[in-house]
């Protein structure tokens, strides 16, 4: 496996034209930063190229969040976790492939693009951080920023064979991400490795004076001995449920404790996320009224009639029908009887989770039943995909670090496992993650970009 040193480039146009070259039977990319030049910053990620899914902020580059809302607004400044990044001498290769707005499992929500799977380019790439995810596994960046709200990351990074990191929430600033469900969703890492996603998680965490939900991370014991393991039928494919075992038996063979556990609250957070990530939704996306910024329809008499056809025209089947449950869940009458109470169903899972942790150093679940799935599959509609996500959810809302780890090959597509731990406690979950990929070791993508 590569290193990330191996990425350095002095010459980096050369590097992107190469990049571009690779890029165009999978779709990664919906930008590339053609002014890109080496650093001279001395460092781990002096001039290592990444990735940023386009709903993160790059000062001069698009920020569509893979809407026609946005289609032609650029940033006029960098996100913190961009800042952060270039400041360590990384360079910003381009802006990668999303669900619109980050709502989507596939990436074929996309309204300015189609990212395929590198393995397989029959298949989706997984979402909403699906671009990020392919551009990692081809070996066109070593480590891409993603946004994770309800598995963005962790779903994408086990479909295409990668490690993708969703922080506790708070220790990475969310100053420069474009808002979906504010209380949910962070920014995190799609990468090739433990080791870059270490490396990057130690450059871009910390309290953000532009960021008044970030925090200071103050480091859980690294240590673990014991881990959680779901009991019963969870309703897996076979490929998926065999990867689950083999991943259980890496961790014995190394002497870790293994224990079976319920977690009855999972049944419940699909239901309360979305509730709550569709209420957040409807508030955050009422910005974009043709007025400031954004689409704005040509076609309009009056401002009443100027919103609605701006909005019809701006915004995808997907991010209408989440702005519109949302709504209806925060009106008045149905606010108590929707949103508060999956508020209360939220604390709950929470607290399921702290009772497991007092027996358990981290918990390991699927990231997703199925592996991925071919583009258009009647079988995983967009509603049966949202209950899909249930293994990942649950994370975000309890507000603690998960990262996905890939496990195996099955079929000849790749399977990743999560591994959960308390608040703070991602560099347990970093070495727990290097434990087992010496059992298991990541399998390279068919195919796999060779760094020149």
């Amino acid at each position: 496996m590569k290193k990330i040193k191996d990425y350095q480039s002095k010459d980096v146009q050369s590097y992107l034209s190469q990049v571009k070259d690779n890029d165009k039977d999978i779709g990664a990319f919906l930008e590339f930063n053609d002014s890109a030049e080496a650093s001279d910053i001395e460092g781990t990620l002096s001039s290592v190229p990444f990735g940023v899914k386009d709903n993160i902020a790059v000062e001069g580059m698009h920020l569509t969040c893979g809407s026609k809302m946005l289609e032609n607004f650029v940033s006029p400044y960098d996100a913190t976790a961009v800042k952060k990044l270039k400041e360590a001498g990384a360079i910003c290769l381009g802006k990668t492939n999303l669900d619109e707005f980050g709502m989507g499992s596939s990436t074929d929500n996309s309204a300015l693009g189609v990212t395929n799977n590198p393995w397989d380019t029959s298949r989706v790439c997984g979402g909403s951080s699906g671009g990020s995810a392919a551009a990692v596994a081809a070996g066109m960046v070593p480590f891409a920023l993603g946004t994770d709200t309800g598995g963005s990351i962790r779903q994408p990074a086990s479909f295409c064979g990668v490690y993708g990191l969703k922080p506790t929430y708070g220790v990475v600033s969310r100053f420069g991400l474009v808002a979906y469900a504010s209380s949910l969703e962070v920014c995190g890492i799609l990468a090739d490795s433990v080791d870059t996603t270490r490396t990057v998680f130690e450059t871009i965490k910390g309290k953000d004076v532009n960021d008044q939900t970030s925090i200071d991370h103050i480091p859980a014991s690294p240590e673990a001995k014991t881990i959680a393991v779901l009991s019963g039928d969870l309703g897996l494919s076979p490929e998926v449920e065999a990867a689950y075992k083999k991943a259980a038996e890496a961790y014995k063979e190394k002497g870790f404790s293994i224990i079976e556990t319920t977690l009855p609250m999972l049944d419940y957070g699909i239901a309360a996320y979305y509730t709550i990530a569709m209420g957040e939704a409807s508030a955050n996306l009422a910005r974009y009224n043709g007025v400031r910024y954004g689409h704005r329809s040509k076609d309009a008499s009056n401002f009443e009639d100027l919103v609605q056809k701006s909005r019809d025209e701006g915004f995808g089947d997907e991010v209408k029908l989440r702005i519109l449950l949302g709504t209806y869940v925060l009106r008045s009458g149905f606010q108590d009887q929707y949103y508060t109470r999956a508020q209360k169903i939220r604390t709950a899972v929470r607290n399921e989770f702290d009772s497991v942790f007092e027996k358990a150093d981290l918990i390991m679940l699927p990231a997703f039943p199925t592996q991925a799935f071919v583009h258009g599959d009647s079988s995983l509609d967009q509603f049966q995909q949202k209950l899909a996500d249930k293994f990942t959810v649950a994370a975000n809302l309890a507000g603690v670090p998960s990262m996905s780890v890939p496990v195996s090959v099955e079929n000849g597509l790749p399977v990743g496992m999560q591994l959960m731990g308390p608040v703070f406690s991602e560099e347990r979950i970093f070495r727990a993650a290097e434990v087992l990929a010496e059992v298991l070791p990541p399998a390279a993508c068919p195919g796999k970009m060779e760094v020149c």
